[in-house]
C-alpha cells in the first residue's frame, strides 16, 4: 500500500511519467524492461512534495520501484525483480546466479559475497541494480552490485552485492 509520508505527494500516471520512467529501466534492465515493470494499467507513482521529483512507483499498490535522487536510477524491489524475470529474456538481464544451498540465506536479506557466485552477468558493474536468482532460477533477491562481473568472478573475499530486498519464502508469487 501507498504510505502516508507527509513529504510525499499520491497521483496517477502521466503519459510523460510513464514513458520517462519506462527509458530509464530500458536502460537499465534492457529492451523491454520498461514495458516489464510498468505496464499502461494500475500504476501510481509519488512524488517529492518539496521537489516535485518522482519517488516511487507502484503497480496495483504495490511498491515496484524508487526513482534513486542521487543518480536517478531504479532501485528495484522484490516485486519489481519477479516483473523483470516474468517479462524480460533472462539472458538479458544483469543476473547473478547463487547455490541453492546459499539462496536461503539471500532470501532473508544477508548480503551475497563472491565465493557463493555461480554465475554473473559480464555486462554488471558495480554499483548496478541486480536481480540474484538460485540455481533453478526463482527469484532469491534483489540489491547493488558492489564488485563489476571481472571482480566477482575473480574474487573469492568479499561482498559481491549487498542485498536490499530479499524474497521471503512465504512471500507470495
Amino acid at each position: 500500500m501507498v504510505g502516508r509520508d507527509p513529504l510525499m505527494q499520491r497521483s496517477k500516471t502521466s503519459v510523460h511519467d510513464l514513458r520517462k520512467i519506462r527509458l530509464i529501466a530500458d536502460y537499465q534492465f534492457g529492451r523491454n524492461g520498461g514495458v516489464a515493470l510498468f505496464p499502461s494499467k494500475g500504476l501510481e507513482i509519488t512524488r517529492s512534495r518539496n521537489t516535485g521529483r518522482i519517488r516511487r512507483i507502484y503497480l496495483n499498490g504495490r511498491l515496484v520501484a524508487t526513482l534513486r535522487p542521487k543518480d536517478g536510477m531504479l532501485a528495484l524491489t522484490s516485486y519489481g525483480g519477479r516483473l523483470l524475470l516474468k517479462g524480460v529474456s533472462f539472458n538479458k538481464l544483469p543476473i547473478t546466479i547463487v547455490r541453492n544451498d546459499v539462496a536461503r540465506f539471500i532470501r532473508e536479506g544477508k548480503n551475497l559475497f563472491c565465493k557463493h557466485v555461480i554465475y554473473v552477468s559480464t555486462e554488471i558493474r558495480a554499483g548496478d541494480e541486480v536481480i540474484i536468482v538460485d540455481e533453478d532460477h526463482r527469484l532469491a533477491a534483489v540489491g547493488r552490485a558492489a564488485l563489476s562481473a571481472d571482480e566477482i568472478k575473480d574474487f573469492k573475499i568479499g561482498i559481491a552485492v549487498k542485498v536490499r530486498w530479499g524474497k521471503l519464502e512465504g512471500e507470495t508469487e
